[in-house]
């Protein structure tokens, strides 16, 4: 007797085909990469080897820890601008961090649902990494987007980035200059 809820099995052979055991990585047979079906030593993706020397290094350019964002709001004032505020801080000496700017990104639930802030985020991300080279060596930004990125044209996102680094350079060489022209006598 069966009420729909048990599976009926039958005795015909499953085919050839479903048979076949695919090879497994350390065989003799190199692992593959699932996106591109190549041996993970040739896929062109994965080889860093080609970037050029010029372009900074988009993962050691983010803030990661909870700590670093709270010395950034500690240390400066919110700015702000028409589709995102900011806040930004001028590193020391005594920070223990690698060398070159570093920004980070926030996306709350006010943003939306999980997709419209990973959108916001991928196209914050992309935008900072144009505009990279255009911040200071030691210093640190916080980017807080309004859910009007979301809609905005790519070009306007990019050039707003561009203008808020362009300003968080001259606000550091302002406060860079007026500490050199402390020390001298």
């Amino acid at each position: 007797m069966s009420n729909g809820s048990q599976a009926i099995w039958t005795a015909v052979p499953s085919p050839a085909w479903l048979q076949v055991q695919a090879p497994r990585a350390g065989e003799g047979y190199p692992r593959l990469d699932c996106r591109m079906g190549l041996p993970l030593h040739e896929n062109p993706l994965r080889d860093n080897d080609i970037m050029p020397e010029g372009s900074p290094d988009v993962r050691s350019a983010r803030l990661r820890k909870h700590a670093d964002y709270q010395r950034v709001y500690k240390e400066s004032r919110k700015h702000f601008s028409p589709s995102m505020s900011y806040f930004f801080r001028l590193r020391t000496e005594l920070d223990n961090v690698p060398e070159g700017p570093r920004v980070g990104l926030t996306a709350g639930r006010v943003l939306g649902k999980a997709v419209d802030r990973n959108r916001i985020k991928r196209r914050m991300r992309e935008a900072v990494r144009i505009n990279l080279s255009r911040l200071p060596q030691t210093v640190d930004v916080v980017l807080h987007p309004r859910k009007s990125v979301i809609d905005l044209e790519f070009a306007k996102l990019q050039s707003e980035v561009a203008r808020i680094f362009s300003t968080v350079t001259s606000h550091t060489d302002k406060k860079v200059n007026k500490n050199n022209e402390g020390e001298q006598p």
